[in-house]
């Protein structure tokens, strides 16, 4: 694999900061949490997961296929060391080189954009679950390789918290995806024939019809959510707490959709700032409560993880 200049890194660096400073108030707000040189790798590592998502969302419904096969080209050259033109890709390059990053994961990442290209519709919610983990578990896979972990068997546990954390995208997200002609409840949940045309309103009525499936993906997203948390102890301390804050936040959203009754056609549900930093307090409370426990257990020095964790063997909670 060939070597990123610096310049090229830099660069890349300063873009994959920005992108995740307009992308996500919530995880740029976690980022700040962690040390400098783990941050810009997060960046960078969020920053490709975007560039993924923005080739197929930002281009006309009939050119996202295409897209597709545009991106699994791309994966490719930069696995094999190619040059790069967008020094973000380059960034990344670098990323994996240095993390040993397994191409399984950003090529599953594809395959859920693929999903989204295609049109796919959701039969039940093991339909929905295998998505979930295609465009957010292997997310939490990949930050496992920038953040080291103590113990394999958290790769299982990193997946469940990208996992939940994509359940409540979906929840929150159920009118503006109707809008764009998108519909990710399972069917045999929501009772309704499929999404709308492009551009159409979410009925009030039809807001009605879904909350048992809301609340059945919400339910779900709060068995991964514990899960994930318990994967905690396998990072260090200061990554455990930034993702900490970024999970608890985004379960905020969830809880907030709780609170409406499930109605999606409510508008969607904001976590202001000020409940945000409450939520980071309680977890540095948490946090430092834990140390004791940490200290006691002798935890192992953080590694690279040393296989790669698939779906559904490795991933699907019993």
């Amino acid at each position: 694999m060939i070597s990123v200049s610096s310049t090229e890194l830099s660069e890349g660096r300063d873009l994959a900061r920005r992108d995740l400073k307009v992308g996500s108030k919530s995880f740029a707000l976690a980022g700040k949490l962690l040390s400098e040189d783990v941050r810009q790798d997060a960046e960078i590592c969020y920053s490709f997961c975007r560039y993924v998502d923005d080739c197929v969302d930002e281009v006309p419904a009939q050119q996202a296929p295409a897209a597709v096969v545009k991106l699994r080209a791309l994966l490719d050259e930069l696995y094999e060391g190619k040059i790069q033109a967008d020094p973000r890709l380059s960034a990344f390059a670098d990323l994996v080189r240095r993390t040993r990053m397994p191409r399984e994961y950003p090529l599953a990442l594809i395959d859920g954009m693929a999903m989204d290209a295609q049109g796919t519709e959701y039969e039940t919610l093991c339909d929905l679950r295998l998505y979930c983990h295609r465009v957010a578990g292997v997310v939490g896979l990949m930050m496992c390789h920038v953040l080291g972990v103590r113990d394999d068997r958290a790769l299982a546990q990193a997946a469940h918290l990208g996992i939940a954390m994509q359940l409540t995208n979906i929840c929150r997200d159920v009118a503006e995806d109707w809008h764009r002609g998108r519909l990710y409840l399972p069917k045999n949940l929501a009772g309704a024939p499929g999404p709308a045309s492009p551009g159409e309103t979410l009925p009030v009525a039809l807001g009605v019809t879904f909350r048992p499936a809301v609340k059945a993906l919400l339910d779900e997203a709060e068995v991964y959510y514990q899960s994930g948390q318990r994967g905690l102890r396998h990072l260090s301390w200061r990554a455990a707490l930034a993702i900490r804050v970024a999970a608890w936040v985004y379960r905020d959203i969830g809880r907030g959709v709780v609170r409406r009754n499930y109605d999606v056609g409510a508008g969607r549900v904001v976590i202001p700032l000020a409940r945000k930093l409450w939520l980071a307090a309680r977890a540095m409370v948490l946090s430092l409560a834990e140390l004791p426990i940490r200290m006691f257990d002798g935890a192992r020095p953080l590694s690279i993880p040393s296989r790669v964790a698939r779906y559904p063997d490795d991933i699907c909670v019993d």
